[in-house]
Order: structure tokens, then sequence, then C-alpha cells
């Protein structure tokens, strides 16, 4: 798994929570998906408050959906270390503060506003935080996953 440094991209991060919905088939119609949906912006047990923004059916990748959240860290916030759903392929992009993030065995890294990174399927999340103590910091992240993996982000213990 690689972590790179990109501009002008979107995001992916920690969650603690199942996210689902409606997604659409190859022909635009709406179909219900095994994944909890919530429409309200929920607190974990640690710092970050995820708001799911975003869910749909891939229509040109059957049996693949899109799933976008917004995950918000207060200053100084943090995520449990994780992994996600197994086939969860996921970008993440810094909208505002700064994100220190470190993924498998690469080294940890601080990402800026319209920076980001992703994370390979089978990634171990090692580190997400605010980088800052002073500033709160949000990103966009999004998942490109199997219907049926649930949930999204699975915390170590």
């Amino acid at each position: 798994m690689k972590t790179r440094r990109l501009k002008n991209s979107i995001c992916a991060a920690s969650i603690s929570l199942g996210l689902g919905g409606v997604a659409g088939d190859a022909h635009g119609n709406d179909q219900r998906t095994a994944i909890p949906v919530s429409n309200t912006a929920e607190k974990s047990r640690f710092d970050e408050t995820v708001k799911p923004i975003f869910q749909r059916g891939i229509p040109n990748i059957p049996g693949k959906i899109m799933t976008a959240v917004i995950v918000t860290y207060p200053p100084g916030g943090k995520s449990a270390a994780h992994t996600h759903a197994p086939s969860a392929f996921i970008y993440a992009y810094v909208l505002s503060g700064a994100i220190r993030s470190q993924v498998d065995n690469e080294p940890a890294k601080i990402y800026q506003v319209e920076e980001g990174f992703y994370e390979d399927p089978g990634a171990h999340h090692r580190l997400s935080e605010n980088a800052s103590t002073s500033e709160t910091a949000r990103m966009l992240v999004v998942f490109v996953v199997d219907p049926a993996d649930s949930p999204l982000t699975v915390p170590e213990k």
C-alpha cells in the first residue's frame, strides 16, 4: 500500500459507522443496499464527526458503490487506528486545516488543504488526526466498495 500526496483531488478517512442507503443500478433505478445509512453527522467514541453526504451505485462498475463522507476533527482530535471494509478503495482530500495520517508502514505525513491520499483495500490506517491543536480540520472521504461490506470502518481493539 502506498500513500501519495496529491493536489486537487478527493479524500478518505476513518469512520466508525456503517454507511449506506440508496444506490442506483446501471439504469439509474434506485436500489437499497445492505449498508445502513444515517442522514445526520455522528460522533464516534473518539473525536471525529462523520457526516454522510453521498452514496450511489457506479453504473459502469457493476457491484460497486461510491460513498462520500465529511470527516471533521476538532483541534487535537483523532480517530482510532483502524481498517476498512475488505473491498474498500478510499481517497481522502483535505478541505480545511491539516491532517496527519499514517497508512500501513509508510511514514506519517501531514496533508494540507487541497492535498490528499489513498488507501488500498486491506490497508491498516495507523494514524488519522488533526495536525493542529488550535484549528478544526475537515476532509472529504470517498469509498468505492462492495455494497455488502459493512461496516466501512473497523476500529482496532
